[in-house]
């Protein structure tokens, strides 16, 4: 007689418990972290835990173990790390095959444009890879000054500098320019480097709910009088939710508290306003109503570093002083050449911006007309796909990946548990019927899950 089927997990709740196993094993590894005392003096060495002493026992460490075996369990492959065989633009080719690219802010395409490299390549044979010094004693190449020109031109503001990192440039102009009498506040979602920054600097530090502009000022107006400078640090598009501030609020805000409002433009230069100036130009406002414009040089402007722009007493006050400036080899001149050049390319071509612009726009509204999760994202370059959980944001982009398209998960603790998603990057370069049948397989693989 044939045996009756026993009832089983189903794939469903199984992921499920494994996620809640997963997560109690990391909560377990961060409060472990928390609570661990410091080492007081032992009176032998033979008392000094090994977890002290050894790598492998870190509590990060242990993290990443925790996480990639899970994954490993769900038949879930790392989805990070994968080697891009050619310029990552709207397309891109991983191990002999072409995707379809949400992967790469190279937004307007300048990366791989042949007058950047052409720059590039013209820098090497002038200037050579390296300047091999810090810019102060005898690294300076025209190459950086006029790179910093041309973008205090574009913010309409008396100068710039360059630096070699845009993690960087924010740690280290933060942790100089502020200190322990200061208050910092910023909003809740802004960027790691921000964040770095503030603690290197010592300030005080208050986050104020994303893009809640009444929040920010009941702060202004309880704390303000308690310290000497006071910072308030925005992004000008958000990174992780594509969305962006009430930058005309936050200009009053500032003036009305003395405060400073610094804006970090590493995803809007290029991607907001008619021309790609930027979030000034969105709301047309002047550059100089904003008192330190931090950018990066990695996104639009194809080439890898941060800059920071403003009046001239910041700007030689960091080129002077500032660690991360001072003690730092000079920008290579490739990099900077490339970047120059895409400025100017930005300034010629405005039709690269209309593009990126309508594709964002036609992403979101196909994935809304679909009803996908893509939180309070305004449709310019970066869209969030929300899953929910990191488990179904990973099968997600596995699945995607299996059908020829490369869009990375961002997944628990990058961002909370519940906000884990996709995060779509459009290009000036993918075509309609590319956004419109990758919306479609979007579509196809979320109701399988």
């Amino acid at each position: 007689m044939p045996t009756k089927k026993q009832p089983g997990i189903t794939a469903q709740i199984k992921d499920k418990l494994i996620q809640q196993a997963l997560e109690r094993k990391l909560r377990r590894v961060e409060q472990r972290d928390e609570h661990c005392s410091p080492v007081r003096e032992p009176s032998s060495l033979d008392s000094i835990a090994e977890q002290y002493y050894r790598f492998h026992l870190h509590p990060g460490y242990q993290q990443i173990r925790i996480i990639n075996n899970g994954a490993a369990r769900m038949g879930i492959d790392n989805p990070f790390f994968r080697p891009h065989q050619q310029v990552a633009g709207a397309t891109t080719i991983i191990e002999g095959r072409s995707y379809l690219n949400y992967a790469s802010y190279n937004y307007l395409d300048f990366s791989g444009d042949p007058e950047v490299s052409r720059a590039a390549k013209e820098a090497i044979d002038r200037y050579g890879t390296s300047v091999s010094a810090s810019r102060l004693v005898s690294g300076e190449r025209p190459v950086h000054r006029d790179l910093e020109e041309a973008l205090a031109a574009h913010y309409g503001v008396e100068a710039v500098i360059v630096l070699v990192s845009g993690h960087a440039t924010n740690v280290t102009t933060i942790g100089y320019l502020f200190g322990s009498r200061d208050l910092i506040l910023h909003d809740e979602l802004v960027h790691n480097s921000i964040l770095q920054g503030i603690a290197l600097s010592g300030a005080r530090r208050l986050p104020f709910p994303h893009n809640d502009m009444d929040a920010l000022e009941a702060l202004l107006g309880e704390q303000r009088h308690h310290f000497e400078r006071v910072l308030i640090a925005v992004e000008g598009i958000y990174s992780m939710d594509g969305d962006f501030p009430d930058l005309i609020r936050l200009i009053d805000l500032k003036k009305k508290y003395k405060a400073f409002l610094m804006v970090d433009e590493a995803h809007s230069l290029g991607v907001m306003g008619a021309t790609g100036g930027g979030i000034h130009e969105h709301f047309g406002v002047d550059g100089t109503e904003v008192d330190i414009w931090m950018g990066t040089l990695s996104k639009t402007l194809a080439g890898c570093g941060g800059y920071i722009a403003g009046e001239t007493a910041l700007v030689e006050h960091l080129k002077f002083l500032a660690p991360g400036f001072l003690y730092s080899v000079g920008m290579s001149p490739p990099l900077a050449a490339a970047s120059l050049a895409a400025l100017g390319m930005l300034h010629r071509e405005p039709q690269r911006v209309r593009s990126l612009q309508d594709n964002g726009r036609l992403f979101l509204e196909l994935s809304r007309e679909a009803g996908i999760d893509t939180g309070t994202c305004a449709g310019l370059a970066v869209i969030p796909v929300i899953t929910g959980s990191s488990i179904r944001a990973a099968r997600l982009s596995a699945t995607l990946f299996a059908r020829g398209i490369n869009v990375l998960p961002i997944l628990y603790p990058a961002v909370p548990e519940k906000a884990a998603r996709l995060r779509f990057f459009v290009s000036c370069r993918h075509t309609e019927a590319q956004i419109r049948a990758t919306v479609q397989t979007l579509v196809e693989e979320l109701d399988q899950l």
